[in-house]
């Protein structure tokens, strides 16, 4: 029988969890974090799964797992895991994993205020801003983030035809705004749009096919955004992002977030050097920036920043024993 233990720091960002394996994680092979995702996707994943099902984690569970950098001139590599998979890229992740890391000094960024992230979807710079051992805001440089395609029509249980466009951030996402057969989150409980998010997510990657033509290991619609009124005013606007199977984000997310700006910047309605105030379903909220425009083969891209905040709140030394009937973790849907 094998037992694993591991060390984790708990947190949250604006809201959503981040547990961060910071002793445990398995030795990955690969040349960047893209190729190591893909080994620990084919004989890992029962650690994502022990760790972030139940019953040691729940539905909404997300986290990471640090790895030295592939290249010296960075300062760590990060792994995503969640309920909804090993993702290529997390937003609110990075968040929670870098306040955890500076503030229990896991890492020790070679320019003080600047950490340099290897992710699977590529490299993120990130700035952060600490007073007295407490890192009060985070800043990352996302990944180019571009609108993949519009208006694609696919069928909502209870509502009827929807129309949405699918944006990249670092995940894709499935984008609904508010239309004639959806007037928006506010109308409706976060049970029903995590209900109607299964099928339209199943019907989208039926239907369509969405690849990132840099990383072909990076494919498929992740993530479903539905947007909606916001809560404060001084927002720009407000989302609801389901992922895994019963997850709803409770912070703004920052693949999400940046998803959308691509979107918008698609659509002429920002421009470089907009500011984008993202709200989530609880009201707490990311500060989003379209710093830059490139070209990414035949994309029109921009490149993000998001800035967010996150909260340590525990230790957690986690068994996973095969003993145990639940080892490698179960859902209930």
């Amino acid at each position: 029988m094998n037992s694993k233990t591991f060390f984790c720091v708990d947190a949250h960002t604006c809201g959503n969890p981040v547990r961060l394996v910071a002793g445990g994680g398995p030795v990955l092979n690969g040349k960047n974090m893209s190729e190591k995702r893909q080994h620990f996707l084919k004989e890992f994943d029962w650690i994502r799964k022990g760790l972030m099902f139940e019953p040691r984690g729940h539905d909404m569970m997300s986290g990471s797992i640090l790895y030295p950098p592939d290249d010296p001139a960075n300062d760590v590599a990060v792994l995503f895991i969640e309920t909804s998979g090993c993702l290529p890229m997390c937003g609110h992740g990075t968040i929670g994993t870098i306040t955890i890391a500076i503030e229990e000094g896991l890492i020790k960024p070679k320019i003080p205020g600047l950490v340099r992230m290897e992710a699977p979807a590529g490299l993120v710079l990130i700035e952060y801003k600490e007073t007295d051992g407490k890192v009060i805001s985070v800043k990352l440089r996302n990944v180019p983030a571009y609108l993949a395609a519009e208006n694609l029509s696919i069928e909502c249980p209870e509502l009827g035809e929807l129309f949405i466009d699918v944006a990249y951030g670092g995940n894709f996402y499935a984008i609904i705004d508010p239309q004639k057969n959806f007037k928006g989150i506010q109308e409706h409980t976060a049970g029903q749009l995590i209900s109607w998010s299964r099928d339209i997510r199943k019907q989208i990657n039926e239907r369509y096919s969405f690849v990132h033509p840099q990383d072909p290991t990076i494919n498929g619609c992740s993530h479903i955004l539905w947007a909606g009124d916001t809560i404060d005013p001084t927002a720009t606007a407000r989302n609801a992002v389901f992922y895994g199977d019963k997850a709803i984000d409770r912070s703004p997310c920052g693949t999400g977030t940046s998803a959308r700006m691509a979107q918008w910047y698609a659509k002429g309605k920002l421009k470089k050097g907009d500011v984008f105030i993202h709200e989530s379903i609880i009201g707490s909220k990311f500060t989003g920036r379209i710093e830059d425009v490139v070209t990414m083969d035949k994309y029109d891209a921009i490149i993000p920043t998001i800035e967010g905040w996150a909260e340590v709140y525990g230790y957690n030394t986690i068994k996973i024993d095969d003993r145990d009937p639940y080892a490698h973790g179960f859902q209930v849907i």
